[in-house]
């Protein structure tokens, strides 16, 4: 089950970088340059925007190396993958209305794994 977790992660952590292209380039990748939820009119191409890049990076490194620690069955890929899905969440949420909804169902995954990652379940995939 670890091992299919750190598969899991690693795909995840692949995955954000659709987030730092579209926070760092003008390539198309599904994104809208929508207004963020939080008050102001900061756009996703905005260098506000752009620095929520470093989010989604941080995010991706974090999945792929808990990944590769639960592969390996290191001790402290539970804790790297729940820091990973909270820097992930921060990264989305602002921009919900920016995001294409394959992105939007990463949030969900997010969600998923820091509740089974801090939950009783956590200790037992540990």
């Amino acid at each position: 089950m670890r091992q299919l977790m750190g598969a899991f992660f690693i795909l995840h952590g692949l995955g954000h970088a659709v987030g730092v292209v579209a926070c760092w380039t003008r390539l198309d990748v599904g994104f809208r340059n929508a207004l963020w939820m939080l008050p102001g009119r900061v756009t996703l191409r905005s260098p506000i925007g752009a620095a929520f890049g470093m989010f989604w990076l941080v995010a991706m490194v974090g999945w792929i190396v808990a990944g590769a620690g639960a592969i390996s069955g290191t001790e402290w890929w539970p804790a790297l993958g729940a820091a990973s899905a909270v820097v992930s969440i921060l990264a989305m949420a602002p921009w919900w209305d920016a995001m294409p909804p394959s992105v939007r169902l990463g949030l969900l995954a997010d969600v998923v794994v820091l509740v089974a990652l801090i939950s009783p379940l956590g200790r037992e995939l540990a």
